[in-house]
């Protein structure tokens, strides 16, 4: 009697589990059909681009149209003379769009029209540092590595001067 019981009690257990192998296939097979069977009619191009995770009724669409502002503003600083141009606010703008040109690629929804828009504020903040720095060597007659350093010691200079006393930074910014 034992020796069938547990016999039969060791059938049960290692068909239960089995069963619940998570490698093991239902009914034998697995394949893929290539019959379309849509449980929603075919949308047409309007409505997807309206109700995608990146479309026209969410942020993730409207932050970057109105980013190629700033784009725009650079590609127009272009024609500007290098001296009137300044050397820590182009490289806040090469800062950014190299870093958010990464992220927009790492969240989800993956955001590529902020990539983009990323990507060409960084390009356009490279090229307009880079006019900085040798407007700055050609005035001062030294190499770019000396003028970027002396460009260095000079901001920290001002953000001392601002968390020292930002009352005065700010009276020496208006003037």
């Amino acid at each position: 009697m034992s020796a069938s019981r547990t016999t039969f009690r060791l059938s049960q257990f290692s068909r239960q589990f089995s069963r619940a192998s998570p490698f093991r296939r239902p009914n034998g097979r697995r394949y893929q059909t290539t019959e379309a069977t849509p449980t929603t009619p075919p949308q047409s191009t309007a409505q997807r681009l309206w109700n995608s995770p990146v479309g026209v009724k969410t942020v993730h669409f409207w932050a970057p149209v109105m980013k190629w502002a700033l784009v725009l503003a650079g590609v127009s600083d272009f024609y500007r003379p290098a001296e009137k141009l300044s050397l820590v606010q182009n490289c806040a703008l090469t800062a950014t769009g190299a870093i958010w040109t990464r992220w927009c690629l790492i969240i989800k929804p993956r955001n590529i029209l902020l990539a983009a828009v990323n990507f060409f504020l960084g390009c356009v903040g490279v090229i307009q540092v880079t006019r900085i720095l040798r407007w700055q060597q050609q005035v001062k007659n030294e190499s770019i590595s000396e003028v970027a350093q002396q460009t260095t010691e000079e901001a920290k200079r001002t953000a001392e001067g601002i968390v020292k006393n930002p009352e005065a930074a700010a009276k020496n910014a208006l003037q």
